[in-house]
């Protein structure tokens, strides 16, 4: 059909693109492939390793009537011109064999994180707006990415869309960058050893600065704003909460989880949480959670990051807004609502389970 659309997730077993496959297999109006795996049930599956241009070239062979790419996939390293590198040949390789199949893409809908505004760097002069913002000196993955986009745009190859989320709160276990478990598993051991629920971070980033979240499932629904509304079209645009102090927000995830808020206790989750191991299997066997090893479950330095960042991170939601996406939602509800899918997924204890 003319109007058939043929979505291809990359990076799908990510908290992005888990969200992403569910939202577009609920729409029920796509085809879906997703890449390299994916939790959600009869999804066609490409096992593909991107950084490999010939074997991604094979394994696209047959997905020839692909219209749409929903791109979250990364592949992290601590040396900054070596990770622009890779990830940038991970896009390209998918682009050219996507080409090579004989695919007629529309759009390639693409993601990047507060690090294109160089937060990774220092500190960053909030808000941050798409357009004004300029670039920092020095590699960075998201530019490499986003000057191929615009590269082949210009070449008449596809339209592009990026979208640019910070935090994204998902329901996902095992990926390194899932605040909402960080949380989750720390409030659980807080409960599980009898003492109240602290800030384990800055004092600072627990008063002082302003930070903000972005819920998975709202920006997959954003993604099929961006992957279909002309006004998206060869477009960036940034897409998170508003703002709050994590004061306020621990207040209430204390109250959900019914345990007692006391003052911050700065420390390092990366050194002291691993030690915490024993208690958190004795936890998950009386709770019968998940079997996830508790040094893949959580990723606490990326706790740290985040509880130790100790200037503003504010990202104008003007631009998007005016577009024509202007679905709000509520940071307190979801990053409880994450919590709560957490806990109804055997990966945290339920908030209702007590014992």
């Amino acid at each position: 059909m003319a109007d058939s659309k043929v979505a291809l997730v990359v990076g799908a077993s990510g908290i992005i693109g888990h969200a992403l496959v569910e939202t577009l297999v609920e729409d029920g109006t796509w085809k879906v492939r997703a890449v390299r795996r994916t939790f959600v049930p009869d999804v066609e599956a490409l096992n593909l390793d991107l950084t490999d241009a010939q074997a991604t070239r094979e394994a696209l062979a047959g997905a020839g009537d692909t219209t749409h790419v929903f791109y979250a996939a990364l592949k992290p390293d601590a040396n900054l011109g070596r990770e622009a590198e890779v990830n940038g040949a991970m896009l390209r390789n998918l682009l050219d064999g996507l080409k090579a199949a004989g695919a007629r893409l529309q759009r390639v809908v693409h993601y990047q994180g507060a690090k294109v505004y160089g937060v990774h760097l220092g500190p960053s002069t909030a808000p941050f707006y798409e357009d004004e913002t300029p670039r920092h000196l020095g590699p960075n993955f998201y530019y490499n990415q986003e000057d191929l986009l615009r590269e082949r745009a210009e070449q008449g190859e596809f339209e592009w869309s990026i979208l640019r989320p910070d935090v994204v709160v998902g329901d996902i276990a095992g990926n390194p960058m899932n605040i909402a478990l960080v949380i989750g598993a720390f409030a659980a051991l807080s409960r599980e050893t009898g003492v109240p629920l602290r800030f384990p971070g800055s004092v600072k980033t627990y008063r002082g600065v302003l930070a903000q979240l972005t819920d998975a499932r709202w920006l997959a629904r954003a993604s099929l704003w961006a992957a279909l509304h002309p006004a998206a079209r060869n477009q960036a645009f940034n897409l998170v909460g508003e703002p709050f102090r994590w004061e306020r927000i621990w207040h209430k995830v204390g109250e959900a989880l019914g345990l007692e808020v006391a003052e911050p206790l700065p420390f390092s989750l990366a050194r002291q949480m691993p030690e915490m191991a024993d208690v958190w299997q004795r936890l998950a066997e009386r709770h019968g959670l998940e079997p996830v090893p508790f040094d893949k479950l959580v990723g606490w330095p990326f706790g740290d990051f985040i509880f130790n960042t100790e200037f503003d991170m504010v990202s104008d939601m003007g631009k998007i807004r005016r577009a024509g996406f202007t679905e709000a939602v509520s940071t307190e509800d979801c990053l409880i609502g994450a919590l709560r899918r957490l806990g109804e997924k055997g990966y945290i204890p339920r908030f209702d389970d007590r014992t």
